[in-house]
């Protein structure tokens, strides 16, 4: 390949051009990480645990592309805040594009008459099943908790299908009883 001076340039060495993508991010990190992370605690709301991961992805970026950057500081930090600034935007529009996720509280429950019993129905049955012997809730759980066959819960377990088996119907035997008796 050719230079504008008309001087033959060879291609960099993956070794070489490696070891100048990681001198370039140490860098970049030492003299802009505290610029970049204060530009993108504004764009994400003051949110440090976001901010702080798109630092860490604007010098991923970096590290991607140092073959290609340039090496004047002024370039570099213009690039740097244009890339956290893009990663922000595509991450805004990503949430915006999903549902937002929603955690529910025992208050949230009671809100709702009609899944009142059935939140009242689990934290029995939790507390039912919490109070089994271990080898009890082990089956119970890998079976109805984690919805494995008899099959993969013996394997899970360790032990032989017969015995997940009669695990299972003792478990839901004393489970029944336990229920009837807590009417």
């Amino acid at each position: 390949m050719n230079s504008p001076g008309g001087t033959r340039v060879e291609p960099r060495s993956g070794a070489a051009a490696r070891s100048r993508a990681e001198e370039l991010v140490t860098t970049l990190y030492a003299q802009f990480e505290g610029v970049l992370l204060a530009h993108v605690l504004k764009l994400t709301g003051n949110d440090r645990q976001w901010a702080e991961d798109v630092v860490q992805e604007t010098l991923i970026r970096a590290w991607r592309n140092a073959e290609t950057l340039v090496s004047d500081p002024r370039m570099l930090r213009g690039w740097l805040l244009t890339v956290s600034r893009r990663i922000v935007i595509d991450d805004w529009r990503g949430r915006r594009a999903r549902p937002v996720e929603v955690e529910l509280t025992g208050d949230d429950v009671a809100l709702e008459p009609d899944r009142t019993e059935q939140g009242l129905s689990r934290m029995v049955l939790a507390d039912l099943i919490g109070k089994l012997g271990a080898e009890h809730r082990e089956a119970i759980c890998e079976t109805y908790v984690r919805g494995r066959t008899v099959r993969e819960a013996a394997v899970v377990l360790g032990i032989p299908e017969g015995t997940v088996k009669s695990r299972v119907y003792h478990a839901m035997k004393i489970l029944r009883r336990s229920m009837e008796e807590s009417r």
